[in-house]
């Protein structure tokens, strides 16, 4: 288990976790949409979000563009184009304060998918025959779909993860052997930079000898299918959503949108960086790690009775030290370079579970504990707030981690700094998306709504 955290087991803590991690890479990555800084792209030029999204909540001026993700599903929406945003104000009197960072997301549908025609309905009798019938049969049922396989690009065939899969890159490779969320399928194949995607291990499907009877079939499925699977059926029937107020859609509105502001209208950009992408692997750390702005005096303290106080002030430090910080800390510094955290329908890792955000995703129940996440219960809708234009639950897709701000705000006052610019100083960026991509219905529309961005943000006494 994680130092300092005794309620997760030790499951995630060796080997992969199934999440991917974003790194930042200079070189230039020919035809991809995914990078950090920079000026913000759409899918469809003539088409920018309402100039009200640009806007920070707390003074109403411009923001700065963290991330653009290309979030293509074809496993969870095979008819849509997505692209995530995440923008920042960078003005000193907003830093903190609600509203100062804000999530977009933006979708296109390609095809409208065809109702199925309703079944005619059968009489009892019929059913009970054919209820029957399925028992007598002694084949097996059709494996699943297997959902994390899909998304994190394995082969249908093999079960097994394609160890040049990268969902950052938009090789050939990459665009034939799996559905990811990053690659454009539109772009021409460049090679990717940086860090290649880790080989995932393979697992090969074993049948036992056919009888006359039965007929046993025993699929071994590979770590990172397995736990992305389980975590995605693992979900609760939505509540009714009559009494929600919700909010139109920005396409629905009666009178024209105020328009995208001008690049002029905006503060100087944080420098842009490309991604690279791999899994996330884990080993045991030997040791705990302590954050590296904090020391404990070790030197040997007398205390009554010439007992020694040196062992009892360190207990005291870490028993009051916050447990989702230490754990936050020590996991990313496994891979320091990180920027990026992905896992659709996952769980986030939370910077404390003390603040408004880690109060709200923060999961104390049994079976949380029983399955080492310490963090927001997937597919709970009482968690992350619901969608605010269709109703719908919302599921975590990644989180910003602080390394990227390290990026973000190298050479920054070589681009023009402004006076006020006071830096960045959240701890995680969480993004919440609705759980039915709500966008547009017809075809060629591109829609924009606004997503639930949580953030941790720094606490001075760590």
């Amino acid at each position: 288990m994680d130092p300092y955290d005794s309620d997760s087991s030790g499951s995630e803590d060796e080997g992969d976790t199934g999440v991917l991690l974003g790194y930042a890479a200079d070189e230039m990555i020919e035809d991809t949409i995914s990078h950090l800084g920079g000026w913000p792209t759409w899918l469809d030029d003539a088409t920018p979000p309402p100039g009200d999204f640009a806007k920070c909540k707390v003074c109403n001026q411009p923001m700065l563009l963290l991330i653009e993700l290309h979030g293509d599903l074809p496993d969870d929406f095979p008819h849509d184009e997505r692209r995530l945003y995440i923008l920042s104000c960078p003005r000193k009197a907003c830093n903190r304060k609600p509203g100062s960072i804000r999530a977009l997301r933006a979708t296109r549908k390609l095809k409208v998918e065809k109702p199925r025609p309703k079944k005619e309905e059968k009489q009892p009798q019929e059913v009970a025959e054919e209820k029957k019938e399925e028992e007598e049969k002694n084949d097996p049922p059709a494996p699943k779909q297997d959902l994390g396989a899909s998304l994190f690009g394995s082969s249908t065939l093999t079960g097994s993860v394609s160890a040049s899969a990268n969902p950052f890159s938009s090789s050939p490779a990459a665009q034939s052997n799996n559905a990811n969320p990053f690659a454009n399928p539109f772009a021409a194949p460049a090679p990717s930079p940086g860090l290649a995607a880790k080989p995932t291990p393979t697992a090969t499907p074993t049948a036992t000898p056919t009888t006359t009877t039965t007929t046993t079939t025993t699929t071994t499925a590979n770590t990172l299918s397995e736990s992305f699977a389980d975590k995605v059926r693992v979900s609760s029937p939505p509540p009714s959503t009559a009494n929600l107020n919700l909010l139109p859609p920005p396409e629905a509105a009666s009178g024209p949108s105020a328009p995208w502001p001008a690049q002029s209208d905006f503060p100087a950009p944080y420098t842009q960086f490309f991604l690279d992408a791999e899994y996330e692997q884990l080993s045991r750390p030997s040791t705990p790690t302590i954050p590296d702005n904090v020391t404990i005096d070790n030197t040997e303290e007398e205390g009554p009775g010439g007992s020694s106080r040196g062992g009892e002030l360190k207990d005291t430090f870490e028993s009051d030290l916050d447990k989702a910080f230490i754990r936050f800390s020590t996991r990313l510094g496994q891979n320091p370079e990180q920027v990026l955290r992905y896992q659709f329908r996952g769980s986030p890792l939370l910077y404390s579970f003390t603040d408004p955000v880690g109060k709200r995703l923060h999961d104390k129940s049994p079976a949380a504990a029983a399955r080492g996440v310490s963090t927001v219960a997937v597919g709970n809708p009482s968690r992350i707030p619901r969608c605010e234009y269709c109703g719908s639950e919302r599921v975590f897709e990644f989180q910003l981690v602080p390394h990227a701000i390290s990026v973000l705000e190298e050479g920054r006052e070589d681009v023009g700094l402004a006076k006020d610019d006071a830096g960045m100083e959240w701890g995680t960026i969480i993004l919440g998306v609705c759980a039915k991509d709500c966008g547009p219905k017809e075809v060629g529309v591109v829609g924009y709504r606004e997503e639930w961005a949580g953030v941790q943000w720094e606490e001075a006494a760590k």
